[in-house]
């Protein structure tokens, strides 16, 4: 499998492509005004603690407050073990917290919608090949590292590495790119680390709350440090300033990494390579198209995102079951691309088509589970239901692409949907009605939209000249240009 990744700088954004096989699969965006927070540390004030939700708000220096959970909140006597391990117990938030205390809070969900950040004080610091937790003691290991011999060489290297450092405190997490790193690159990265944190320890000493202690790197160094893998062909970037700023970062960091990574002066823009303009505003659909005719549709809520999948112009070659089939098995792979490229998170139901087959139910939910694996999010699915759906969830830290890149519409208010000119039309009339009955008019003017004034004055014309003649007023139309087909206005003359 062929990997590129190209990233395009402009002063107001920076983007990120992760294309495949000559697909985009990921995209990334981080706006200069509106940069993401995730991984941020912070020293907040705790604003207000809410016991009925076992919770508080801290103040950490943005436009809302920010949420923390008990369950988040790390007690000092609880420590020395990995986060995950044995029961959990939620304690009492007032135990914990109390407004007006300082806490030093790490940014674990953007603020998303009218959602204020989610924060941990489970403080954890990213390298590349290692995550550094000062609260815990452990060494942990990514899954995808299935290797057990690799494994085992992996945490006997970092495990000897703390021993070296006996002053300082802390555990790790062996991430992914660590694997078949030497040991002079992982006790390169735990140095690194170390001063790291030791920095951020004292800023925290000098800071008055609210206010920022460490910042994650830019989008475009991020990228490269969680992005890159062996199989990664070509990392193009289009300005030559941050190339020099990633060049430095991989003389440091990942040298072997250093010949991918080229400055890209075309003429072409570089996101018009594969086509990733359009795979963007594709992505903004809710209608994914399968190459066999059949499509999918993605709805995305508050509560959760629905996908359903019908088979559209696809009719097959043999019989219903085999058509309904192939149609599962090519959405199967069509959705777990617009997962990962639309950042969907959250609790996500996939209804595919009703199968008969056992066996077909099982291959097409081990095609999911298979293309799922290339995901960088942690993912969990469930089996089909008895009502042929597949639940599952995929972890949401940042806002979806429809969210960065779109707003709810002011004519329909988000909801998709806009009364037709016919409603519109009776709601004036029953409007007129209350008038009348409430006050005293020699006539009215209704002021509305092209086509519901139209609609007035043909269809309904019949209806008009009743209304009249029951209320014995006269009533008049005048378009507004300006006015959504939902905007109406009735004015006594």
């Amino acid at each position: 499998m062929s990997e590129e990744i190209l990233i395009n700088v402009t002063p107001v954004e920076t983007r990120v492509a992760l294309v495949e096989n000559g697909m985009l699969q990921e995209a990334y965006i981080e706006r200069a005004s509106r940069k993401g927070i995730v991984g941020n540390i912070y020293k907040g004030k705790v604003v207000r603690v809410l016991p009925g939700m076992e919770a508080a708000f801290v103040d950490i220096g943005l436009e809302r407050a920010a949420f923390i959970h008990a369950s988040d909140v790390v007690s000092s006597h609880a420590n020395t073990t990995a986060p995950g391990d044995g029961p959990k117990t939620v304690p009492d938030i007032r135990t914990l917290l109390r407004e007006g205390q300082s806490l030093v809070v790490q940014v674990t969900k953007d603020p998303i919608g009218t959602k204020g950040a989610r924060l941990t004080t489970q403080l954890s610091i990213p390298s590349r090949y290692l995550v550094f937790m000062p609260e815990v003691i452990h060494v942990g290991i990514s899954q995808r590292i299935e290797d057990e011999t690799e494994r085992s060489r992996l945490k006997a290297i970092v495990e000897q590495g703390a021993e070296m450092h006996p002053d300082v405190q802390g555990g790790y997490i062996i991430r992914t790119a660590a694997e078949a790193a030497s040991e002079d690159e992982l006790l390169a990265d735990m140095n690194y680390l170390h001063h790291l944190s030791q920095s951020i320890h004292e800023r925290i000493e000098k800071v008055q709350a609210p206010a920022a202690v460490y910042k994650d790197l830019p989008l475009f160094i991020r990228t490269i440090r969680d992005l890159i893998r062996p199989q990664t062909e070509k990392v193009r970037i289009d300005s030559r300033e941050s190339h020099q700023r990633v060049m430095e970062f991989v003389d440091e960091f990942v040298t072997e990494f250093a010949d991918k990574v080229e400055y890209y002066p075309g003429e072409r823009p570089i996101f018009d390579l594969y086509s990733v303009e359009d795979e963007i505003q594709k992505a903004l659909s809710r209608k994914v198209q399968l190459k066999s005719g059949g499509y999918v549709i993605i709805d995305q809520t508050e509560a959760m995102t629905t996908i359903d999948i019908n088979t559209g112009a696809f009719v097959g070659h043999r019989n219903l079951e085999e058509t309904i089939f192939k149609t599962n098995l090519e959405a199967a792979r069509a959705i777990s691309r617009q997962l990962r490229l639309r950042n969907l998170g959250g609790i996500i139901i996939i209804d595919f088509i009703d199968m008969e087959d056992v066996e077909h139910q099982r291959q097409v939910h081990r095609m999911l589970e298979k293309m799922l694996e290339r995901d960088h999010a942690k993912t969990k699915i469930t089996g089909v239901s008895e009502l042929g759906l597949v639940e599952m969830t995929r972890k949401r830290t940042t806002e979806s692409l429809g969210q960065v890149l779109c707003e709810p519409c002011p004519i329909c208010d988000g909801r998709g949907f806009l009364k037709t000119s016919e409603t519109v039309c009776f709601e004036i009339f029953r409007e007129i009605l209350r008038i009348n009955r409430a006050y005293d008019a020699e006539s009215y003017l209704v002021m509305a939209s092209q086509s519901v004034v139209d609609r007035l004055v043909d269809e309904e014309s019949d209806n008009v000249a009743d209304l009249e003649t029951f209320i014995a007023k006269t009533v008049r139309f005048q378009v507004e240009p300006f006015y959504s087909q939902e905007q109406y206005d009735v004015v006594l003359l």
